[in-house]
């Protein structure tokens, strides 16, 4: 049985594209980033650390752990905590590109294959009017840069160079082929 770490109606969605059937079991950790790690493998470490949590309930099933990170400038950004922070997020996104990372953990007994997937989505130049108007759709909550890339946010998106899919929260194509490794 496969398990996925997450408890995204989105990464769920995905998912179902290539598993059928699995169970959800949302990790219950402290999702912190570890400052020494290099930005770009911060979504893996998060990864393997909610992939770990679950695989301990789950030792004998296929655990599936992700994560998401916006980076941009040579920060993370993260979910907003408030319309504001939304906004500011969106400011420095609006008219330039930015880099998206979803790192993934797949164990399996003793078998653990990390890996990180990467695209960069290119965003319009964004009028504050804009960028409040999309704010009022509700989109930017609980989403790592404040988008959605696969509802009304896709309108902020000039181009995009790599997996759609991983901006929308799971490296589709790439995961299928991990999982036929330990399946």
């Amino acid at each position: 049985m496969v398990v996925l770490a997450s408890n995204s109606p989105r990464r769920k969605e995905l998912l179902r594209l290539i598993c059928p059937s699995f169970e959800i079991e949302p990790a219950d950790i402290d999702e912190s980033v570890d400052k020494n790690l290099p930005l770009d493998k911060m979504p893996e470490n998060l990864a393997l650390r909610k992939a770990l949590a679950v695989h301990q309930k789950h030792p004998d099933d296929i655990v599936l752990g992700c994560d998401t990170g916006v980076f941009i400038d040579n920060m993370m950004i993260g979910k907003p905590s408030s319309d504001k922070a939304a906004f500011e997020i969106l400011k420095i996104l609006s008219g330039k590109t930015h880099r998206v990372i979803t790192g993934c953990a797949i164990l399996k007994g003793e078998q653990k294959i990390t890996f990180s997937q990467v695209t960069e989505v290119e965003f319009y130049p964004l009028t504050d009017e804009e960028i409040w108007d999309y704010i009022a759709t509700g989109e930017p909550d609980d989403k790592a840069g404040a988008y959605g890339i696969q509802g009304k946010g896709a309108l902020l998106v000039k181009q995009i160079r790599g997996d759609y899919n991983n901006v929308v929260g799971l490296p589709l194509s790439l995961l299928y082929r991990k999982l036929r490794e330990v399946l």
